[in-house]
């Protein structure tokens, strides 16, 4: 049962990096094909464009699981620390509400609007698969922000993301510094 949580709470990181290496493999495998044999492989790069569409929502769902993505927060740093809080609370929350409405649009775009004959264009799949991306993707940053919420208003983990992590230690390793010259 804990291989399986382990596997789930993990799930856009396997899949980002099992994207990235194949896409990545199919490119190099579409260069070589053309500048040593002088043969283009088509189907490659559209297999190729359609995984780095993959590969970037499911970045972005890691990203809210990571409490990563970009927003401006420096504002929080001036303000009292409660209602900084709260703020960012209500942000998620606006955030949540898009993501669920975009979730709603695009499911019903993928399975009552999109027509059922467009077909990629070498590949020959159902567009619908392709785009299947879209509510996929937003309902598991839904399930990120809800968690990492969760994490810190529930449990009292402090969730920061990793460039303020690094700031903050670039910051107090600057200070330390700074008062062992002084000490000196």
């Amino acid at each position: 049962m804990g291989a399986v949580v382990h596997f789930l709470d993990n799930a856009e990181t396997y899949l980002c990096r099992t994207l990235l290496a194949v896409f990545v493999t199919l490119l190099f495998a579409q260069i070589v094909s053309r500048e040593v044999f002088g043969y283009s492989i088509a189907w490659t790069e559209e297999l190729s464009v359609y995984m780095f569409v993959w590969f970037v929502f499911f970045g972005a769902s890691y990203a809210a699981k990571l409490s990563a993505h970009n927003r401006v927060t420096f504002q929080y740093k001036l303000i009292p620390q409660k209602l900084a809080t709260l703020l960012e609370a209500l942000s998620d929350i606006a955030w949540i509400g898009f993501n669920l409405y975009f979730v709603v649009l695009s499911y019903d775009f993928v399975f009552n609007k999109m027509n059922l004959f467009w077909k990629s264009q070498t590949l020959g799949v159902p567009m619908k698969y392709i785009y299947l991306v879209l509510p996929i993707a937003f309902t598991l940053m839904t399930i990120r922000i809800i968690q990492v919420n969760y994490l810190k208003f529930v449990r009292g983990v402090d969730i920061q993301d990793p460039e303020s992590q690094e700031l903050d230690g670039l910051i107090e390793t600057g200070l330390e510094n700074k008062a062992e010259k002084s000490a000196v």
